[in-house]
């Protein structure tokens, strides 16, 4: 899909992946960029410096997301591409507390779920759109120091694959971003974090991937390479893998 003449919408507009996809999509041309983001004085700015219109937008609350949705396509016309891209990260494992459960699986998960509830239908109805996911490579692999970031990402991957699977054949694409490390304030205070051990990547770089992806319609964006062979080595001997990540879990714990 090319992004000149599209409406697109992108959650987590205020900074880091989220502004560079949607300073990106303006300078290819995008008819209308929308800026979501609980930030809404961030989303307010990067709307301002592509020409576009922000929302104030909690992507935890299913009622934010369909009345983005509805807003814009009432306001502006139909969406052609979705950028689901808001996410939240903290550490630990099964000690975590349910609130915050229940926070990340809603903002990493949920808002996935409820953006495709809401929009696909429409999508389905005048002949197909494009929804581009972020999770991550914790997605495909894991994340040391962090279940809920490891579970939360996996199912982001999951709902994709289920969603171009199913909807395929009725128009609608997906694709779904699993960068590693990437310079956003998740990583601001964790500069040499396990994520960051094929280097960090500035947004903009994750953006180029995108548009590539885009441009080919290609479901799984890797903009960093050498996820790919880490995926291999995880399929072709699964008790190795976890051997290695171990091995990875102890000197990142220090």
């Amino acid at each position: 899909m090319q992004v000149r003449d599209r409406i697109i919408v992108v959650t987590g507009a205020a900074s880091g992946i989220g502004k560079a996809l949607a300073e990106r999509f303006h300078a290819d041309g995008a008819r209308l960029v929308v800026c979501a983001d609980l930030d809404g004085a961030g989303a307010e700015a990067t709307a301002r410096s592509v020409g576009g219109v922000a929302f104030t937008t909690d992507v935890s609350k299913e009622e934010d997301i369909q009345t983005l949705i509805e807003s814009v396509e009432d306001q502006h016309g139909p969406i052609d591409l979705f950028c689901s891209n808001a996410g939240i990260g903290f550490g630990g494992g099964a000690e975590v507390s349910d609130d915050k459960w229940d926070l990340i699986w809603k903002v990493n998960v949920m808002a996935h779920v409820w953006a495709a509830r809401h929009l696909v239908p429409r999508m389905i109805a005048r002949g197909g759109g494009y929804l581009l996911n972020t999770a991550s490579a914790a997605g495909l692999l894991s994340q040391v120091g962090s279940a809920p970031y490891a579970v939360t990402k996996h199912a982001a991957v999951g709902l994709a694959e289920w969603l171009a699977l199913t909807h395929g054949d009725d128009g609608i694409k997906v694709s779904v971003l699993c960068p590693q490390a990437v310079r956003t304030r998740m990583t601001e205070n964790n500069q040499d974090g396990v994520a960051s051990i094929n280097g960090m990547m500035d947004p903009a770089e994750v953006a180029e991937a995108c548009i590539q992806a885009l441009d080919a319609e290609t479901f799984l964006v890797l903009p960093h390479e050498e996820v790919v062979t880490y995926m291999q080595n995880k399929t072709r001997d699964y008790d190795r893998w976890i051997g290695g990540m171990r091995k990875l879990n102890r000197l990142y714990k220090g």
